[in-house]
């Protein structure tokens, strides 16, 4: 298990957010803004050796061009600071990945280019991975549970514990649910997963479990990089994604750390991540 760092930029500034509080004409809901600059996070973790985290940017290009171009001089400049060691999310496209990775990234992160109109287009995936290879490429598939009908929200009856891909800062559900068999589909088409927990994402009150299982069941069969991120709020959190992945599940911690105002101390966390034996 590692522990992977993250970098999220909204409006130009360093941020922890309430993930899914990302909507057209509302205020976002900030767990913490920092008045350090994306650069010297970056570089806290390069010193420190944490490699393979991500930077996102989390504005919309199209709602607020001013905003991203704003989170996109920062991401820059974090990616400068830390050469080879972050991957890059928000708004990438074929016609623009290779800026990032040309400016540091060792990865770029897509969910909305490829999961189009509601579903996976295929065509697109292919489009990606001609631009940036798949080894450059991570697949984002951020989920929210799908409703039930039985539980009142409008939703279909079977569906109670499946999990969606949403897209659009994790507003639109997509019919892509988070299987074994789906994301076996994938893996040829890209070097890792990062699946955010849209429902807890920020909250800090715990790890969706039933999520967690899945994936640690694929890591388990499948062998291949998977991070999980959403509701780490105390150590215990760790070792249960420790025990239902067999160790095997990366984990990022956003809003919980010392470092974006929580309670928990980064370099205990790594310590505790890498301790786990895989079994």
């Amino acid at each position: 298990m590692r522990l992977r760092p993250c970098i999220d930029i909204h409006g130009g500034c360093v941020k922890q957010i309430v993930g899914g509080s990302i909507k057209e004409g509302q205020a976002v809901q900030e767990n913490f803004v920092s008045d350090r600059d994306a650069a010297w996070y970056a570089s806290l973790y390069r010193d420190k050796g944490l490699s393979g985290g991500h930077i996102i940017l989390l504005d919309s290009a199209a709602a607020d061009p001013e905003a991203y171009e704003a989170d996109r001089r920062q991401a820059l400049s974090a990616l400068a600071a830390y050469p080879g060691g972050m991957q890059i999310g928000g708004g990438i496209t074929p016609e623009n990945a290779a800026q990032y990775l040309d400016a540091g990234a060792s990865h770029v992160i897509v969910t909305s280019y490829v999961f189009h109109g509601g579903s996976l287009d295929e065509e697109r995936l292919e489009k990606m991975k001609a631009a940036v290879g798949a080894r450059h490429l991570v697949l984002d598939l951020s989920c929210r549970k799908l409703p039930d009908a039985s539980d009142g929200s409008g939703g279909r009856e079977g569906q109670k514990g499946r999990y969606a891909v949403v897209t659009d800062r994790w507003q639109k559900f997509t019919g892509w649910i988070i299987t074994h068999q789906n994301l076996h589909s994938l893996c040829s088409h890209c070097d890792e997963f990062l699946i955010h927990a849209a429902d807890v994402e920020g909250k800090r009150g715990g790890i969706q479990e039933e999520l967690v299982g899945i994936l640690g069941g694929f890591c388990r069969a499948a062998g291949f990089p998977v991070t999980y991120a959403g509701g780490v709020h105390e150590s215990a959190d760790l070792s249960r994604i420790a025990s239902l992945s067999g160790g095997r599940l990366d984990v990022t911690v956003g809003s919980a750390l010392t470092l974006f105002g929580g309670d928990l101390d980064l370099d205990a966390l790594v310590r505790q991540a890498g301790s786990v034996k895989e079994s």
